[in-house]
């Protein structure tokens, strides 16, 4: 059964789509290849669940995460499945060529007809250092100019430059004609502006700022109506950990906010076993700040559905980090179970 919107011309019935963005979690004792085949296993098993797409974020220089390079393992996720849309969630432009990341996706687009997102962000997925090591010209500084990437990277994809542009002819992209489809992913109100004037799909990231709701609004009342999209369309990306009872999920939990309690004091580790995230926490606080909805079925179910609300979303995307690779897995089967 797919977990689609229950709207007029769909099936399924919850009221918005659910979707999955993976971080590829590195937990502690595993190797980076063993979370990027998790990965892939994980994205089998929701799509035998119904989730609508599944995207892959960009993360750089962390022992914590291996998503570096998304275009690789949309890759191998296309091609291990076979209805899933599959995507970046996202690409960081500013580390690239908007030339590059059209043809990437247009042979992307080429190899799954109709399956392929390119979400793209603005923030560098790093750290200050770590974005200046992706750099190829180390000179100075990159300049913060995404719109005019952003308008580059848009008019390679719909072969859109004025007549007699010199990149003109770049616009012949090898996977041609077929094109992924572009969405633009945020936390701020800027990105929110962005999306709207070029009427894009936006997605929020809320398990980075919960506190965009009004951002949301503002993408719906900035939103010119145009050939890629005609009616705004929010997607909110929700931190979730779901297990048989609310006493158990927490548990689970303890281990992704240990890690993320430590990012913000700078120590960046895999994700540790709940076993040593409980103790961790006997010692301090647990993390405030960052929003996640973390229980039960009937727990989650609410919570996701009152964050919706809360952004008048039209989809939720599911981020979900555990120490076991089985508990993520259970977690996105009992989510996708509470929605049936």
């Amino acid at each position: 059964m797919s977990l689609q919107d229950g709207s007029p011309g769909h099936t399924g019935c919850v009221a918005f789509p659910l979707s999955v963005l993976d971080q590829s979690p590195i937990s502690a004792g595993m190797t980076g290849g063993d979370a990027l085949r998790n990965s892939i296993d994980l994205a089998q098993h929701v799509e035998s669940l119904g989730y609508v797409r599944y995207w892959i974020a960009e993360h750089h220089g962390t022992p914590m995460l291996a998503s570096a390079a998304p275009e690789i393992l949309i890759t191998a996720v296309a091609a291990a499945t076979s209805r899933i849309k599959v995507g970046s969630g996202g690409v960081m432009l500013p580390h690239y060529s908007p030339l590059k990341v059209a043809e990437v996706f247009s042979m992307l687009a080429a190899l799954y007809p109709g399956r392929i997102d390119l979400g793209l962000g603005r923030a560098p997925g790093s750290d200050r250092e770590t974005m200046f090591a992706l750099q190829r010209d180390r000179r100075q500084a990159s300049p913060d100019d995404f719109p005019a990437q952003l308008a580059e990277l848009l008019a390679y994809l719909e072969d859109d430059f004025p007549e007699g542009h010199p990149f003109e002819r770049l616009a012949a992209l090898p996977g041609g004609p077929e094109r992924p489809e572009v969405w633009l992913l945020g936390s701020s109100p800027q990105s929110a502006i962005w999306a709207g004037e070029l009427g894009l799909p936006y997605v929020f990231a809320d398990f980075i700022n919960p506190a965009g709701a009004e951002i949301a609004e503002l993408y719906r009342q900035r939103f010119v109506p145009s050939p890629r999209r005609e009616q705004p369309y929010v997607g909110v990306a929700v931190s979730v950990v779901c297990a048989a009872d609310d006493e158990e999920a927490q548990r689970l939990a303890s281990s992704s906010r240990m890690a993320m309690t430590l990012l913000r004091q700078g120590q960046l580790i895999s994700v540790p076993p709940v076993e040593t995230a409980l103790a961790f926490f006997e010692e301090q606080p647990p993390p405030t700040g960052r929003r996640a909805v973390v229980g039960s079925p009937a727990t989650v179910r609410a919570g996701l559905e009152a964050v919706v609300a809360d952004y008048g979303a039209d989809e939720a995307m599911i981020v979900t980090i555990t120490y076991d690779h089985e508990a993520r897995r259970r977690s996105y089967e009992l989510v996708a179970g509470a929605f049936r």
